[in-house]
């Protein structure tokens, strides 16, 4: 493997922050078990005092058993009330900052940085849309080295279409580093993670985003996560520098 000039083990300089905007579908917990009602209690006039008895027993008269004392009632446990399930779905308003430039990577800083349009998709765990290790799929290859969308959008309805994802995540280019991009997107509890990418560029074939990002975790949806995005290598291209010429790699290797 070539030994790129990019700082693969250092932040890129761009950070993806996603937070929640609306809750939909949520379910309220059971109503908690009514007291048992309390039957009125009447008034009992006291005994008025007997007399003494002044006949003694007879020696032939049985003497009386003692009763055993009977055992107090077992208290009930306490009824448990389940805990609620989470909203059947979350809106989310997804950030990305890009703060890449010729100071926070001064060595062979290139012209024109910029980063290509996001894009990306909700899905189960059942599906992925790109990983470490993985060979970059054609969509993954095109997105890193031109930033085209194209196929990647394809093989993300194929995902949709197969019941694996949901939605399909698109968003703006920043033109110019350092720069912005919001959008937002739904997740729902078929699909709580998203996968979103973004190309480098100009690069090889070195891109920025997450993968497999569970928005739902022990049992909620997460509020905010802010996230620190590393650069990634695609391993379609052999070239070294931001702006080396095209230079495909033989063996395609997996993404680091």
């Amino acid at each position: 493997m070539n030994t790129k000039r990019l700082a693969s083990r250092t932040l890129l300089g761009a950070v993806i922050l996603l937070h929640t905007l609306a809750l939909a579908g949520a379910c309220s917990a059971p109503p908690e078990p009514a007291s048992p009602a309390v039957a009125p209690t009447t008034a009992v006039p006291e005994p008025t005092e007997a007399p003494p008895a002044t006949t003694e027993p007879t020696p032939d008269s049985p003497t009386p058993t003692p009763t055993e004392p009977q055992p107090s009632p077992t208290t009930p446990p306490p009824t448990q009330v389940p805990s609620p399930e989470p909203p059947a779905t979350a809106e989310y308003e997804l950030v990305f900052e890009a703060t890449w430039s010729a100071d926070t990577h001064p060595t062979d800083f290139p012209p024109n940085p910029h980063f290509s349009p996001l894009i990306g998709a909700t899905h189960g765990t059942g599906a992925s849309v790109w990983d470490v290790g993985q060979v970059s799929s054609p969509g993954i290859k095109n997105m890193a080295e031109t930033g085209g969308t194209s196929p990647l959008d394809s093989e993300i309805e194929a995902l949709i279409g197969d019941g694996t994802a949901c939605i399909l995540v698109e968003g703006g280019a920043v033109p110019v580093s350092p720069g912005k991009q919001v959008l937002t997107f739904t997740a729902s509890l078929e699909c709580p993670q998203v996968s979103v990418v973004t190309m480098i560029a100009p690069s090889p074939d070195w891109f920025v985003g997450v993968s497999g990002l569970n928005l739902l975790r022990e049992g909620a949806w997460v509020e905010e996560i802010v996230i620190d995005l590393l650069p990634y290598d695609a391993g379609t291209d052999s070239g070294l520098l931001y702006t080396s010429a095209n230079e495909p790699t033989v063996d395609p290797e997996g993404i680091t």
